[in-house]
């Protein structure tokens, strides 16, 4: 089976001593990307880790694909113990960055400790370097950037920077790379922030040598010469048909479609996009770089889950509005999902929806944790009572734009995703809207031969994880291609997908997490209880949604 190359980089930054070592086993095995990373952190991070603790780590890893010139392959991925959700959790992101790190020729850099200097650490396949940076403290995302290019002539996209947010630990905030692009869900950023780490760099000249199949070949020609409508609108492009259905969470998900859609819609989006925009060596360019002259503001987006969760679900109906939050969350290090959310949240106790100026104040005031921000900056879950709201929420994810009220499947999919509510675990949504053709396309009501489906694409969407491929990839990749990347049977791959995922759960089950408080939705579908455990049931857990005992040898557990 085709695996990342290369050793694993451990970096103490509280000592400021790093250590090398092979890990040739857990690459054969795991692949690369979510793979290994969660395979490494069921290993070294204690189950009983504090989020904040200097125990746990952050593990960067990338997988064999990025050292192709394959389309979809400018990603990398992210794993540790959330400061959101108490459990095991991935983020993977686009940009550039990927290849800067394959580039140090290690196929994994574990963070771990807490440094007393806010540092700037330098990774190069000569060594490793740490700066204290205190002029830094507090510094944005575009701020910190000026800085290490000006300094040490290291650009953007080599960069994995945390702005205010992560250094203030705000539950939700994120790693940002290419000053845009996010590992953005779960609060991966506080942990960072945490260990007061402002920034790390990847450099080298030591790119591993692996043999790609040529299919890569086709599939870089499908994105080129792909008519999707992504390449002018973006995942926007969505939000009529979710808003024509009934699906597209309004005013903190009290409706369920927006009056004024169409002024936040892909087609407004469109009419301020001023260039191309993609992620390394991706022909699809589905990215939005847009800019509105009149009010000054810049920024990369907004994507459809931002267009709700600062448009639709806040009842802001101004394109402009919703770019501006867009671009205060990824200059202050947020994820928008989970930042627009809590907004939304707010807005709806105090009778404020909306209040686009209101907003923006107060992503300000979460990243600083200022006055009320320092509530809102704990997420959804811990503060719904004291706000007098709902919890919407699952295993303290704030929720996308995809609506499970109307999706059942992707309803289904929020409860078993061991990130929480994150519709990218599974992407069940694209087989309940009208999109794909009819041999995959299930009604978006009811659950009839969805746990079966969802066990399947939540072990293909771990197999993309591996390589790291993006999730856009759907229309050029087959099983076929599949297998002549990873150079396996792709039912192979489905196991190692699964093990993934039986072996996030087991490190989630150690820290408490079960059916009855974890895998749990804020509303009712009918059938829901009977499909979760049907689910369960496949994947060969308890009814309790725990990975019994004495089935976990297989996954080589040692944690």
């Amino acid at each position: 089976m085709l695996h990342a190359t290369g050793d694993l980089l451990t970096i103490d930054v509280g000592a400021r001593e790093t250590s090398v070592e092979p890990i040739d086993d857990v690459l054969e095995t795991y692949v690369g990307g979510r793979g290994v990373g969660t395979r490494l952190a069921h290993e070294r991070i204690p189950f009983d880790v504090g989020p904040f603790g200097d125990a746990n780590s952050l593990f960067f890893t990338t997988g064999p694909l990025q050292i192709s010139q394959m389309s979809f392959t400018g990603r990398m991925n992210l794993t540790g113990v959330s400061p959101l959700t108490d459990g095991l959790l991935s983020s993977n992101a686009g940009g550039y960055m990927s290849r800067h790190f394959a580039d140090t020729g290690y196929a994994a850099v574990q963070i771990t400790g807490q440094s007393d200097d806010l540092l700037a650490i330098d990774v190069t396949d000569e060594g490793v370097s740490f700066e204290p940076v205190p002029s830094l403290r507090e510094a944005r995302v575009d701020e910190t950037t000026a800085y290490m290019d000006r300094e040490h002539d290291l650009g953007a996209d080599q960069l994995a920077i945390v702005g205010p947010a992560g250094e203030n630990r705000v539950r939700f905030a994120a790693v940002m790379t290419s000053e845009s692009r996010a590992f953005g869900r779960g609060g991966l950023g506080a942990v960072m922030g945490s260990k007061n780490v402002k920034a790390v760099s990847f450099d080298g000249d030591s790119r591993p040598d692996i043999e790609v199949s040529d299919v890569q070949t086709d599939v870089h020609r499908d994105a080129a010469t792909s008519d999707s409508i992504m390449k002018e609108q973006g995942t926007a492009s969505l939000v009529d048909l979710t808003n024509e259905m009934a699906g597209y969470p309004t005013r903190y998900f009290r409706d369920r479609s927006f009056e004024s859609a169409d002024r936040i819609n892909g087609a407004r989006i469109a009419e301020k996009k001023y260039k191309t925009g993609s992620c390394s060596l991706c022909a699809f360019a589905c990215k939005l770089p847009t800019r509105d002259d009149e009010r000054g503001v810049e920024t990369e987006g907004p994507e459809f889950e931002t267009t709700m969760s600062f448009g639709s679900n806040q009842a802001v109906d101004d394109i402009v509005d919703v770019m501006i939050s867009n671009e205060l969350c990824d200059q202050l290090g947020l994820d928008t999902i989970s930042a627009g959310d809590v907004i939304a949240a707010y807005l709806a106790a105090e009778d404020e929806f909306g209040n686009a100026e209101l907003a923006h104040e107060l992503i300000e005031k979460i990243a600083h944790r200022e006055d009320e921000g320092d509530l809102l900056a704990e997420g959804v879950d811990r503060i719904h009572d004291e706000l007098g709201v709902k919890n919407w929420s699952v295993k303290g994810l704030e929720f996308p734009a995809h609506e499970g009220r109307l999706l059942h499947g992707q309803a289904l999919g929020y409860m078993t995703a061991n990130r929480g509510a994150d519709h990218l675990y599974s992407t069940f949504y694209a087989y309940e809207y009208p999109l794909v053709g009819e041999d995959e396309a299930f009604d978006p009501a009811g659950l009839e031969g969805k746990p079966e489906k969802l066990v399947w694409a939540e072990n293909k969407r771990a197999v993309e994880d591996l390589g790291v491929i993006c999730r856009f990839s759907r229309g050029s990749m087959d099983a076929d291609r599949f297998e002549a990347l990873y150079e396996d049977d792709f039912e192979a791959l489905l196991d190692v997908g699964a093990n993934v995922i039986d072996l996030e759960r087991h490190f989630n089950n150690e820290r408490g997490m079960d059916r009855s408080d974890d895998d749990a939705l804020p509303y009712d579908v009918p059938g829901i209880d009977a499909a979760l455990s049907e689910y369960y049931d496949l994947r060969g857990w308890a009814d309790d949604g725990t990975v019994p005992e004495e089935d976990v040898s297989y996954l080589d557990v040692s944690g």
